[in-house]
């Protein structure tokens, strides 16, 4: 208890002090100190963002992801630009202010096709955040430009040794320069680690969660390891939701600006997941939008939850499920608190 009264009071603590909180047997006490924080610096609005799975291809091999390039099982899809469009259009319509577009690393979509896809739906009036993967300086530069508000570029972990092994072919020096390229570019960064990563220490996690709020970051996204069962860590069955749990609830604790999401995977271990997420420090969702087959072919883990389900149904499910919560749906486009101190010249 002394020591989450210190991240109350501070929002800082040391390694030591963030591992002891991780290894926390009775958790209770640090998600109900995580939500006064959220409630005190992000208030009660859940900002709701429209996600677009828009090609399941992937240039990279890592070892748990059910997209790895060498997972022949997996049925691959592309959108087309049209078809991209059409479904940010759609989110509008059910009442979005922000989608996400999101991919396996694919290389068909190069500068110009994105920068077409970018401005139109920038003409829409949406706030636009991208989840490609790593890309050159110069294709970020291009995105932005275009229009991109927002990118999400997970550390994944910040462990070299256990980050190149989980990522084969993958640098993590590549890894840490585009995070860097980003906030050069005035990009609003996200990030974010998976937890209980085989190999992963509490440690280690601390470490993580350090890296962000050095960086700093403006939204984090922490969700628990769940490995597909079509990849070498197939076998891995244990159940990462209360690390995941603590490690956001921590992240909340120390960065008490930043945008938090209530991930789709803490929902795959846990039938209340996202809920549990919302009580414990997070203050995003982001329902799927993506329709048809390739709704069903985005398959990152096992479990994932909503495939079947309408981009409609998926809403109004959600929304009803934030209210009873006693929570509000954000009316604006949700626009980190972090990024925005970030570029002013407050303390906090």
């Amino acid at each position: 208890m002394d020591i989450i009264e210190k991240a109350l009071k501070d929002h800082s603590l040391n390694k030591t002090e963030i591992t002891e909180l991780l290894r926390l047997k009775d958790a209770a006490p640090l998600y109900a100190a995580a939500d006064v924080v959220r409630k005190k610096y992000v208030g009660d609005e859940v900002h709701l963002r429209g996600l677009i799975e828009f090609s399941n291809i992937c240039k990279q091999n890592c070892l748990y992801c059910g997209l790895r390039r060498d997972n022949k099982k997996v049925k691959r899809y592309r959108l087309s630009a049209e078809e991209i469009i059409k479904l940010a259009e759609n989110a509008k319509n059910y009442g979005y202010k922000t989608v996400v577009l999101q991919s396996g690393e694919d290389s068909f979509y190069d500068a110009d096709k994105m920068t077409y896809i970018i401005k139109k739906i920038k003409a829409l009036d949406l706030a636009l955040t991208l989840s490609l993967g790593e890309k050159t300086f110069e294709e970020y530069r291009i995105y932005r430009e275009a229009g991109a508000d927002r990118y999400l570029l997970r550390i994944e972990t910040t462990d070299k040794s256990l980050y190149e092994r989980l990522d084969p072919g993958m640098s993590f020096e590549n890894r840490l320069r585009c995070l860097k390229d980003l906030k050069e570019l005035g990009y609003e960064v996200g990030s974010g680690i998976m937890a209980g990563l085989p190999g992963q220490s509490e440690e280690s996690i601390a470490e993580d969660i350090l890296f962000m709020k050095n960086l700093p970051v403006h939204m984090a996204g922490i969700g628990p390891f769940i490995a597909h069962p079509d990849t070498p860590l197939g076998e891995e069955k244990k159940n990462n939701f209360e690390i995941a749990l603590r490690t956001m609830a921590v992240t909340r604790l120390l960065m008490p600006l930043i945008n938090i999401p209530a991930t789709t995977a803490m929902e795959a271990l846990d039938k209340d997941g996202r809920m549990k997420a919302l009580q414990s420090g997070a203050n995003v969702v982001m329902p799927n939008v993506t329709e048809g087959e390739a709704r069903k072919l985005y398959i990152l883990y096992p479990g994932k939850i909503c495939t079947g389900e309408t981009p409609s149904v998926c809403h109004g499910c959600i929304e009803n499920k934030i209210k009873a919560a006693g929570r509000s749906i954000g009316l604006g486009k949700g626009v980190s608190k972090a990024y925005v101190y970030d570029k002013s010249e407050e303390t906090l």
